[in-house]
């Protein structure tokens, strides 16, 4: 099996860093065009099941990347994004001025500081695992996986078994940044990771 795992596009939240979480916001103008890139980039893989996470910014991603293609896209609810209770609809500036202690800790601990009313990062690592034994269940050769920033973020540190305490480490891979995985024995190896080489003429 291969999996494809793709963030959602940029989103006009994203534009202002607007922090979303399980909220929504739709794609920018810049999303819409990086993501029809990501389709025709990827538009010679016969993908046998796309994965997606059932927020809007991640379902219209992954259906831009389908195209005309007679492909399932299922949803997975254990594939949105972190929740981030109280911050999200937030700017990012207004957190830091309104609780920025607060924030840093979240940002140099993510193990032990949640956002206020928000997800932990143990949970996330936990339906992620979930969604994982999902998509490896149902089987296929070429799956393609369209999520978030920090969920795909603690999904690489799962692939590669590196444990939750590297997720302080891990990147957050930009909008279509496209990584690619492959099992074999037992284990999941990299091939590619936060490519944007389909990006490079923006």
């Amino acid at each position: 099996m291969k999996l494809y795992i793709s963030r959602h596009a940029q989103t006009e939240w994203n534009k202002v860093m607007r922090l979303q979480g399980w909220k929504d916001s739709p794609l920018s103008e810049k999303g819409l065009r990086e993501a029809h890139l990501l389709k025709d980039y990827l538009a010679d893989i016969k993908f046998d099941r796309i994965y997606t996470s059932d927020k809007k910014r991640a379902i219209d991603t992954a259906k831009i990347i389908k195209g005309p293609r007679h492909i399932e896209i299922v949803e997975l609810k254990e594939l949105r994004e972190l929740g981030m209770g109280d911050w999200e609809g937030k700017l990012i500036s207004e957190i830091m001025e309104e609780e920025g202690d607060l924030f840093d800790k979240y940002l140099n601990f993510p193990l032990s500081y949640p956002a206020p009313l928000g997800e932990d990062i143990p949970s996330l690592f936990k339906r992620v695992e979930f969604a994982l034994e999902k998509i490896e269940g149902h089987g296929g050769e070429k799956i393609l996986l369209v999520s978030h920033g920090n969920t795909i973020r603690a999904l690489l540190v799962i692939l590669k078994k590196l444990g939750m305490d590297y997720y302080k480490k891990a990147p957050i891979y930009p909008g279509t940044a496209l990584s690619i995985f492959k099992k074999e024995a037992n284990a999941w190896i990299s091939m590619v990771e936060g490519d944007q080489s389909h990006c490079l003429d923006e």
